[in-house]
């Protein structure tokens, strides 16, 4: 007799809608195929979802309920590492949002939907059958194929035979049939940055010698590394200090312990660069690229070649800390003081924050590295949470770069108006056209005006999703929102009194580009980087690529190119409104200023030509500009610091955002005023209460926002708190509230 199928039972995190593991039946045969973070098909209410095997610790039929049996395995090979299941769960908990969420963006969109890999068809002669099997002379197709296949020595691809033998699908297909040819499938792998456009340019020597300040941090980080348990280091350096090969030789030895490697860059535009550098030192099957901006197919093949230990070296920005590497021994989070690193859609994770913990979980080191470190890492350095290396110099001694403040008041006085570009900038870019050296100029704002105004009735064109002015873009003559993208063609009169008088104020990178034209000699070549121009795959590579090369004098642009990127031809920066970030309603404008300015500073003279650098502002004596230019990182956190202090900002206390939306102003503002009242009225401990207001843009996208914020020491106890008030505070169904944690845009 045979014996009867044993059943088993297992639990299975459901990815569509339902956030607790469910149990779920098997039998013998699949259970054994099974693996903790395999990937299959359920019935989930009366949908059929995918779901992730949790656990196999419930083995005995539940009570109470009938179990339903998995439909299929979609992907046994786990699709998630242990480590990143209990991540799953701590940042639901931590960032207060489903553990789904969490799952979604741990797990591309290609490995949850089942994707293929890639293949080709291909076609080879079957000699053998050749003389066995007769073909009629009037198959003249056949013969045609047959004569080309057996001067063709390698298998051929089904479409390239087609075009050179001017043959049918159906001709080969028929061939196949009779034996005479074999088809066979090659697996087709996509790889990001494997192109043209790679710097070959940037070499990379082997035989460097390192500075003695790098030789003593290599040092350090080895003995962390050795030590084989969870350690957080902190890499501060000047810019152009050599942090990069600092890096590189921690890689050597995470390698050499047959470890694996993350690196974080803050920004997709960064990666490029730093991808091409590891492929020259390591070899290009170790390093893949991870990010949001790559193809299904090129994240399905990453995915691929991490899960299985092809590849041990993971590039990418924030979403690459999910990348499910085995053997985790070394995170380097690259320039960690980027705000980009702050996840501002559901989970609002904060990757260095994730990357920190991710060692803990894996006994790997964490390295963060930066010029110009949060005030978040220097408190976890002085309570002795971090340790940390510094390079004070630069690589072969060379100077930082001259700092010119430029007060754009007296050059008001001296042009009588208000000019975008000083003179003495004017001057210095002339004279790198004349002596052959590169520029830069940077302004973080896009567009060729800000405002399009009547000086008649003081009407300026407004968005009509969101509370800010439209910007006009003189390539296309529309008025552009960069909130929620809503467009339209720039007005000839004003709709509200008919005037036809109407000026453009303000300014963006399209303006100053055709401003910088019209003041240069004419054979000066000028390209813009910003997000409307470099939306063509690829161009923004070729741009630097072209830059690089010498191919081009000036880059204008936004924070794309105000970090992380190495141009030694570059002697001259210019910083255009650099006042920009302290006009925001945000306690840690003068912290991003300042970062800003000293990590603009340092993209002149980091080739063998000394750099200088203009800033232009309206506010000379501002603190963070006064530290930016003497690049005086102590002076200015020890200020900032005793403000952060007195005021019990972070990060001596965490900060969570609550913030409130609706498409009705009405309701949004009635609800957050209530719930204001009920924390009040039951003064829940260990939270201070700053709030409610109007969100600094008031609405986005059709959405009025309004907000308030809690500061408190323990974020747990915090949101266990308002957790109890939250389930009986009935909420409109029109009225939304979100939690950010830790949160870091406050707009």
């Amino acid at each position: 007799m045979k014996p009867r199928d044993q059943n088993s039972y297992i639990q299975v995190q459901p990815l569509g809608g339902f956030d607790q593991p469910l149990t779920y039946l098997t039998d013998q045969k699949t259970r054994s195929s099974l693996k903790l973070g395999s990937l299959v098909s359920i019935r989930l209410g009366k949908r059929k979802v995918s779901g992730i095997v949790w656990s196999f610790e419930n083995q005995n039929q539940p009570d109470k309920f009938k179990v339903r049996k998995i439909f299929s395995i979609i992907q046994s090979t786990p699709v998630i590492t242990s480590d990143l299941m209990h991540l799953a769960s701590w940042i639901s908990q931590y960032y207060a949002c489903s553990k789904e969420s969490c799952l979604e963006a741990m797990i591309p969109a290609p490995i949850r939907d089942g994707m293929q890999a890639k293949s080709r068809r291909l076609i080879s002669l079957e000699k053998s059958k050749v003389d066995q099997v007769p073909i009629s002379t009037r198959a003249t197709s056949q013969l045609k194929v047959i004569k080309f296949l057996s001067e063709h020595k390698k298998p051929i691809n089904v479409t390239e035979l087609i075009k050179l033998t001017s043959a049918s699908s159906a001709t080969i297909t028929s061939l196949v049939k009779k034996g005479i040819v074999v088809e066979s499938k090659e697996i087709v792998e996509r790889t990001a940055y494997d192109d043209e456009f790679l710097d070959s340019t940037a070499k990379v020597d082997h035989s460097i010698e390192l500075t003695n300040e790098q030789i003593r941090a290599v040092n350090e980080i080895n003995e962390n590394l050795n030590e084989m348990t969870f350690k957080t280091r902190l890499l501060q350096g000047v810019t152009g200090s050599g942090k990069t090969e600092v890096y590189f030789e921690a890689m050597e030895n995470a390698l050499k312990q047959g470890g694996s490697i993350l690196f974080l860059v803050p920004e997709v535009t960064l990666a490029p660069q730093t991808v091409s550098r590891l492929r020259m030192r390591f070899g290009s099957e170790k390093v893949v690229v991870w990010h949001s901006h790559l193809s299904a197919g090129e994240r399905l093949d990453a995915w691929k070649n991490v899960i299985t230990a092809k590849s041990r070296i993971v590039v990418g920005a924030r979403s690459a800390i999910f990348a499910p590497l085995p053997k985790l021994r070394l995170i380097i989070v690259d320039e960690e003081h980027e705000t980009a690193y702050k996840q501002e859609d559901t989970p609002r994770y904060h990757a260095r924050d994730i990357a920190v913990l991710r060692a803990k979980n894996t006994n790997a080191l964490c390295l963060l590295g930066s010029a110009t470190p949060s005030l978040e890492s220097i408190n976890n350095v002085n309570r002795g949470k971090y340790s940390i290396s510094q390079l004070s110099k630069r690589v072969d001694n060379r100077e930082l770069p001259l700092i010119h403040l430029i007060d754009m008041r007296r050059e008001a006085e001296k042009q009588r108006t208000l000019p975008i570009l000083s003179q003495p900038l004017v001057e210095a870019l002339r004279e790198r056209c004349v002596n052959n050296e590169q520029s830069i100029l940077f302004l973080n704002r896009r567009g060729f005006n800000t405002t399009m105004l009547c000086p008649d009735c003081g009407h300026v064109e407004r968005c009509k999703n969101c509370s800010i002015a439209l910007t006009y873009h003189r390539t296309d003559g529309y008025l552009k929102c960069h909130l929620c993208g809503f467009r339209k063609p720039a007005p000839r009169q004003c709709k509200e009194c008919k005037s036809f008088d109407l000026h453009r104020r303000g300014h963006g990178t399209q303006r100053i580009e055709d401003l910088v034209a019209e003041l240069l000699p004419k054979n000066t070549i000028i390209r813009r980087v910003d997000a409307d121009i470099m939306s063509k795959k690829n161009l923004f590579r070729e741009t630097l690529s072209d830059f690089r090369r010498g191919k081009i004098d000036i880059l204008v642009g936004t924070q794309m190119i105000a970090k992380g990127l190495d141009f030694p031809k570059v002697t001259l920066v210019g910083v255009i409104d650099a006042d920009l970030p302290l006009r925001m309603e945000d306690f840690r404008a003068s912290e991003r200023a300042f970062q800003m300015l000293v990590q603009v500073s340092g993209r002149a003279g980091r080739g063998n030509r000394a750099g200088e650098v203009y800033i232009q502002t309206y506010a000379p004596h501002s603190p963070s500009i006064q530290y930016a230019r003497k690049a005086d990182l102590k002076g200015f956190v020890e200020e900032e610091m005793e403000m952060r202090r007195e005021f019990n900002y972070p990060p001596y206390r965490h900060l969570i955002r609550h913030l409130f939306r609706s498409r009705s102003e009405a309701k949004v503002e009635f609800y957050t005023n209530k719930w204001s009242n009920l924390i009040n009225e039951n003064k829940v401990d260990n939270i201070t209460i700053k709030g409610p207001a109007p969100a600094p843009i008031e609405k986005i996208k059709g959405y009025y926002r309004y907000h308030l914020f809690y500061f408190t020491d323990s974020v747990k106890k915090a949101l266990l708190e308002l957790g109890k008030l939250r389930q009986n505070f009935p909420l409109d169904p029109e009225v939304h509230d979100i939690l950010d944690v830790d949160a870091h845009q406050i707009s």
